[in-house]
């Protein structure tokens, strides 16, 4: 089993790579922002790998980060969800934001990537919501993905309240991740709000 891969960049499309190692190429299937974070052809790059052997068949595909490849395999776990729909879904947005939506329950921005409806995207959620919180898609600096799941609590409050005034589920929970969690309801709604209209 291929771990990773450093080499030569020698091929890149809209879906595919080829790492040059030693002589050898290997083709990947790969998603957008792994793709586009790779630079020129010719430039040495690394990327972490994993193999799919199904009715004979082999592919390999390739991830800039390690993030990305954790919830490729999240993702393909789900039943109905194949590795091209995996792809799609991590093409469409990063890791610690599909995280997020699925801790939130909130399985429309999920349906914005080719191929996926609404009940392939609401099951994602049903089966992943669990799963998602003891994953970590979250790179230093950024958002507490386990405080958007919690049943409950200061933050359940606040985003509830949040999505009462119209702001999306995702953007919500993105919000209320944000703030201190040790505050009490009202002042994390008054901080997420602040959040939430520096972006409109």
């Amino acid at each position: 089993m291929l771990y990773s891969l450093r080499g030569a960049l020698i091929h890149s499309d809209d879906s595919t790579i080829a790492v040059e190692c030693g002589g050898v190429a290997y083709l990947c299937r790969a998603t957008l922002s792994t793709i586009t974070s790779l630079g020129p052809l010719g430039g040495e790059v690394y990327v972490y790998t994993y193999m799919s052997v199904k009715n004979e068949t082999l592919e390999l595909f390739a991830f800039s980060h390690r993030e990305e490849l954790d919830c490729f395999k999240l993702l393909t776990s789900v039943s109905g969800v194949g590795s091209r729909i995996a792809l799609a879904i991590l093409s469409s947005m990063t890791p610690e934001r599909f995280a997020l939506c699925v801790a939130a329950g909130d399985y429309k921005p999920i349906t914005a990537a080719p191929g996926v409806g609404k009940k392939l995207s609401e099951r994602i959620v049903l089966e992943l919501r669990d799963k998602i919180t003891g994953a970590d898609f979250s790179s230093p600096g950024t958002v507490d993905v386990s405080r958007t799941s919690r049943e409950g609590g200061s933050a359940s409050e606040a985003i509830s309240a949040l999505v009462v005034l119209g702001y999306s589920q995702t953007d919500a929970a993105v919000a209320v991740a944000e703030t201190p969690g040790d505050a009490p309801v009202e002042e994390i709604i008054k901080a997420a709000l602040k959040k939430l209209a520096k972006r409109r």
